[in-house]
């Protein structure tokens, strides 16, 4: 493993935009949910917020696209309603994630993974931002595509888990007395890795690392070979296919213990060839890696998100699937182990090309909404549960339109954010 240095650069131009107020709309019926609306959270205000990684364009005279400054959008629930605001890095055109860290005790701040140029940098409240990482990967493209934060060495750090653009490369940002360093796990030429996911599959306490490598994108529809590879540092274990899906690919993984049986599980989403289907597949630690088992299928050719969560609060999970082009979609395992899952659509009037979703409890009633950006409708969206069906709002609806994507969606301590 490479143990490289980190250096600093000059420091951004930060532009914060002032709030927006947002009144939460009902919008009447998702198919195949509810036309009523959502209970009034009066003058509640969330002790968590939204934060949303952009990539957003203008077009130029000549009708091109030209991307803008990366961009974090933070939505803010305070006194009945929904705040928005903005932060700004011009070293960057694009933010691919917005998370939370605590790097050590006393530290907090907004973790942001930048492309074009790569950079990790942390933003603390009111302070100076930090550049954590930055590199360029003698690639096409330079980006730090996604990042995850556990402790994956068993030192009781926060560590930064990587994936970049496009030279393969997965790293791990980690925090030390004189600052980080960065441990490079793995590197490959003309590969993207689209996913980092963090758990721990075979029970054993120490955490691996899956990631999901391919070739450049194609978006003709012609097939493109993937797989998901295992890295586990703590036991300097390099990469392992650990799901070999052939001649096609996944952009989006999901590592989670859904079943509840104190063991995380992988789920892949298998992106369709021409003519095909969407396929979401399983893999527990002793799957080989040509046997995943098939929980669900999309009628799409997309799928980049998957998120868990307990929508009912029954202590259940269930898995969001947010589709290219055919909504979003609930699947819940069957009542015992091997039993098929059921797979209901939430909202099919709801898309994008990433359609970035989160599931999590802001409003702290016991149950996870559903926040999903549906960049197509220009709108972020909130879902809660009445009486076992979904109930849709928009909180925000961009003023000019989204002229780009909207690629990840967090939830951050609402005092952290600008």
């Amino acid at each position: 493993m490479l143990r490289t240095p980190t250096r600093t650069r000059r420091l951004p131009v930060v532009k914060l935009v002032l709030p927006v107020l947002i009144s939460a709309v009902a919008l009447g019926a998702c198919r195949g949910g509810s036309e009523e609306k959502p209970a009034d959270d009066g003058a509640q205000s969330f002790p968590r917020a939204l934060a949303l990684g952009l990539a957003l364009f203008e077009k130029s005279p000549e009708g091109k696209q030209v991307p803008q400054p990366a961009t974090a959008a933070f939505l803010v629930r305070e006194g009945g309603s929904w705040q928005y605001r903005t932060l700004v890095d011009e070293d960057s055109n694009v933010f691919h994630k917005v998370m939370e860290y605590a790097p050590v005790p006393g530290e907090r701040g907004i973790l942001t993974l930048g492309g074009t140029a790569a950079i990790v940098r942390l933003w603390p409240k009111g302070g100076e931002p930090r550049t954590l990482w930055e590199a360029d990967f003698g690639g096409k493209f330079s980006r730090m595509r996604d990042g995850e934060i556990a402790d994956v060495y068993g030192t009781g750090e926060s560590d930064v888990v990587v994936a970049t653009h496009d030279q393969g490369v997965v790293a791990v940002v980690r925090p030390g007395e004189d600052g980080f360093t960065v441990e490079e796990l793995d590197r490959q030429e003309n590969t993207f890795v689209h996913e980092v996911e963090v758990g721990d599959l075979d029970g054993d306490g120490t955490l691996e690392i899956y990631a999901t490598p391919s070739l450049p994108n194609k978006l003709d529809g012609t097939p493109q070979p993937g797989e998901v590879v295992r890295y586990v540092p703590a036991r300097e274990e390099g990469r392992k296919v650990v799901a070999d899906l052939g001649e096609r690919h996944a952009k989006e993984i999901l590592v989670d213990d859904i079943d509840g049986d104190g063991r995380d599980e992988l789920y892949v989403a298998i992106e369709a060839v021409s003519g095909g289907r969407v396929e979401i597949r399983r893999f527990e630690a002793d799957t080989p890696p040509d046997a995943g088992v098939k929980i669900a299928t999309l009628d799409d050719k997309l799928c980049r998100v998957l998120v868990s969560g307990d929508v009912e609060g029954d202590g259940r999970k269930e898995i969001v699937a947010a589709g290219f082009k055919s909504g979003l979609w609930l699947l819940s395992p069957g009542p015992a182990p091997g039993d098929p899952w059921t797979v209901v659509s939430i909202d099919r009037d709801s898309s994008g090309f990433e359609h970035a979703s989160l599931l999590a409890d802001l409003d702290g009633d016991g149950a996870d909404e559903l926040y999903a950006a549906s960049d197509d409708h220009h709108e972020v969206r909130r879902y809660v549960w009445k009486a076992g069906a979904p109930v849709r709002e928009v909180i925000y609806a961009h003023p000019e339109g989204m002229s780009g994507f909207t690629w990840n969606i967090t939830a951050v301590s609402t005092d952290l954010v600008p």
